[in-house]
């Protein structure tokens, strides 16, 4: 797979959601993961449980954040996991989708 990581002079970069987990260490507390296409940067947004009623329930599929928002994906398994997840989303959406 072509390294598509990021031109770090770049300002934005588009990532996709790779992965949604409960937190841990708060009640209530909703993490969601997006990454590059190659699966090597990572962004990560938390959300209450609770934003998820009312009218706007949805989860953007695809975000444009800043570069140097992005964390590296240091681990090769999860690398390679959000990598195809990714790219799955990115074929099955566009990029202002929602779920």
């Amino acid at each position: 797979m072509p390294d598509t990581t990021p031109d770090a002079t770049a300002e934005t970069t588009r990532v996709w959601m790779v992965e949604r987990t409960y937190s841990d260490d708060e009640q209530n507390l909703i993490i969601i993961t997006y990454a590059t296409p190659g699966g090597r940067r990572e962004f990560r947004k938390e959300r209450a449980l609770t934003s998820f009623t009312g009218t706007r329930r949805e989860t953007p599929v695809s975000l444009e954040v800043d570069t140097s928002d992005l964390g590296t994906v240091s681990d090769p398994e999860t690398r390679e996991r959000y990598a195809a997840e990714a790219d799955r989303m990115a074929e099955k959406h566009d990029p202002g989708d929602e779920l």
